[in-house]
């Protein structure tokens, strides 16, 4: 009797401590299914009170109880290495079972099922969108109570003359803050000198009256309804204002260089820079700011355009429209001839010579400056070219007395002899691999152009490289109207029957000079940089 009782006793403790392990092991579902497990252990009745009785003591005392019960000669499973620390926990309370089974459960639904609330989407940003758009919010039709009888093309038309308005109000605004938050801080702190601060600002006081004349002559069309009934004739009257605009766009040149060696200024770089970073600035730089003034210029013939295309043919402002377009055109034509020239006149004197050979009297002719950039070359030296409406001249940017000059490289080219050619990517076997020491033979050479001459000069050819294939477009672009221009320029001077005749004997002097000495052809040659191939004398003054 007492060997079946010790007998049933070992059987308990030897389930019991394997229904332990089944709770330790156990997924959450079983755990928390009581009334499932009491189902599944019918026929051990005994051992399922041993087993509720003793759940709720500590998990030392229930280990020291199983080996007191278990017979020495009993052999305990023992624990797998895939255990881990389940595995080492002892009972617990059902509840504090039921607790942990529910957090393990939330923590899971957490990670697999619960999703962040999707982010509002970001304001995109309008394309080509300035601050000065962003300025420009308001609108005619806002101002005033539109009545049935406009229509909508006079609508269009009122609302454009009303953005001209605005423009002005706003060019105004932005020329004082240029005054009272650059000019006048600069000249008291002393951080530029007077007179140059004066050559940098120009005459950008004359501009901001001349503008205000303008806004107010607008406001006095305005009628009881707040709109404009004819706005051509106050342009018209107003539009010659605009020459005051040559004196100021051809400063800009010289500014702008005086404004970027002062930049180097380490005081002058700083109090710009706190600048830009305001809110006053909305971004802008001090050069944003002076350049406002020709580019408002620009703007007139495109709003005045506008205004044209939105009045009725058998409106009476329509011809004096008509008459301002014309006007306003050959405003701002003259403007930009004057800029150019004052922009050529000023390279050209920066332009230093190391021989007397390259002073060519094709770059003392130019009035023009058809474009000008950074290239390099084929050793990938940095040249800075320059393509006059006479000459193509490669230079190298060079400080002297802390005032940036361009030296003269090579001999410069006149248009009549120039020869261009498109290279095409990749193409190393011509003159020229741009091989350098950042260069694997692996890589290919982009953005290339050659430029030769035709003339006394054959066999001097220069390969240039852009920094991208857009502006290799551009001088390809130039250069091709250079030479058409120039072309042009001589097959009218060709109609007239002096030149011709200077042609023939022009041409047996060139013929003459093949076979004549090395003195003889150094003569000719300086003879014929007053004289190019087609005959015509560029110092000539009547050309």
């Amino acid at each position: 009797m007492e060997t079946e009782e010790s007998n049933t006793k070992a059987a308990a403790s030897w389930y019991l401590l394997q229904k332990d392990r089944l709770l330790a092991h156990g997924n959450n579902s079983d755990i928390s299914g009581k009334k499932r497990k009491q189902e599944s252990t019918v026929g051990h009745e005994p051992v399922t009170c041993i087993l509720e009785d003793k759940v709720e003591q500590d998990t030392t005392i229930t280990r020291i109880n199983q080996d007191e019960e278990e017979p020495s000669n009993k052999k305990v499973k023992p624990f797998s290495k895939g255990t881990g620390l389940a595995s080492l926990m002892g009972p617990v309370k059902s509840t504090s079972l039921k607790r942990i089974g529910q957090s393990i459960q939330r923590s899971i639904s957490f990670k697999t099922e619960a999703r962040p609330f999707p982010a509002p989407p970001l304001r995109q940003r309008p394309k080509n969108s300035t601050t000065v758009k962003r300025r420009n919010s308001l609108l005619w039709s806002d101002t005033v109570e539109i009545t049935e009888e406009l229509s909508m093309k006079e609508i269009k038309r009122q609302e454009v003359i009303f953005e001209l308005a605005q423009g002005e109000q706003q060019l105004i605004d932005d020329l004082s803050l240029v005054k009272k938050a650059y000019y006048e801080p600069m000249l008291k702190l002393d951080i530029m000198a007077e007179n140059e601060l004066t050559q940098i600002f120009g005459t950008l006081d004359s501009l901001i009256p001349l503008h205000e004349d303008l806004v107010n002559r607008l406001h006095n069309l305005r009628g009881t309804e707040g709109a404009v009934d004819e706005v051509g004739p106050t342009l018209m009257e107003w539009f010659p204002c605009l020459d005051a605009y040559i004196t100021y766009c051809c400063n800009q040149v010289t500014a702008k260089a005086l404004l970027d060696i002062k930049k180097q200024d380490p005081r002058v770089e700083h109090f710009l820079r706190l600048c830009q970073e305001s809110s006053f600035s909305r971004k802008l730089d001090l050069w944003n700011f002076l350049d406002l003034p020709r580019s408002r210029l620009v703007k007139y013939p495109l709003l005045l355009k506008e205004i044209v295309r939105h009045t009725n043919s058998e409106h009476p402002d329509k011809p004096h429209l008509e008459e301002a377009m014309e006007l306003i055109q050959s405003i701002v034509a003259e403007v930009n001839r004057k800029t150019g020239e004052a922009e050529c006149h000023y390279y050209r004197s920066q332009l230093h010579f190391v021989d007397e050979i390259q002073r060519i009297p094709e770059i003392l002719r130019s009035q023009l400056l058809l474009c000008h950039g950074d290239l390099k070359n084929n050793k990938g030296q940095k040249l800075h070219v320059f393509l006059f409406e006479l000459v193509l001249v490669l230079s190298r940017p060079v400080t002297q007395n802390d005032k940036l000059q361009f030296q003269v490289f090579r001999q410069p080219i006149p248009i009549g002899d120039l020869l261009m050619e498109d290279l095409p990517d990749g193409d190393t076997g011509l003159a020229g691999s741009f091989r350098g020491a950042f260069i694997s033979a692996n890589d290919k050479t982009k953005n290339c152009f050659r430029v030769s001459s035709k003339g006394r000069l054959k066999g001097h050819a220069y390969s240039l490289q852009a920094n991208d294939s857009f502006n290799k477009q551009q001088w390809i672009s130039c250069i091709r109207q250079a030479i058409v221009s120039y072309k042009d320029h001589i097959n009218i001077l060709h109609l007239s029957p002096e030149i011709n005749s200077a042609n023939s004997s022009l041409d047996d002097i060139a013929d003459l000079s093949i076979e004549c000495d090395d003195k003889e052809c150094e003569d000719v040659e300086m003879n014929d940089q007053y004289v190019n191939n087609k005959g015509v004398n560029f110092l000539d003054p009547k050309y």
